[in-house]
């Protein structure tokens, strides 16, 4: 059962997960980096366009596994 004091740990990592999605979504155009590291998959067609971002989502997935766990204990 969470005490208030683990819910207060999870809601302070939920904010700041939110502000940074929304740091990225302003500041996407600005980022050059993200979604065209080498590695992103992105297939063109003439009315058809394919875009995975395979290892742009590695790199995120390391970034909040390091911040997640930080906050764990």
């Amino acid at each position: 059962m969470l005490g208030f004091s683990d819910l207060g740990k999870v809601l302070i990592v939920l904010g700041v997960v939110i502000a940074g999605v929304g740091v990225l979504l302003v500041m996407g155009d600005k980022i050059l980096w993200i979604g065209k590291l080498p590695g992103d998959i992105i297939i063109r067609k003439e009315k058809f366009t394919f875009y995975f971002p395979i290892i742009t989502c590695v790199i995120l997935s390391i970034l909040l596994t390091l911040i997640f766990s930080l906050f764990r204990k």
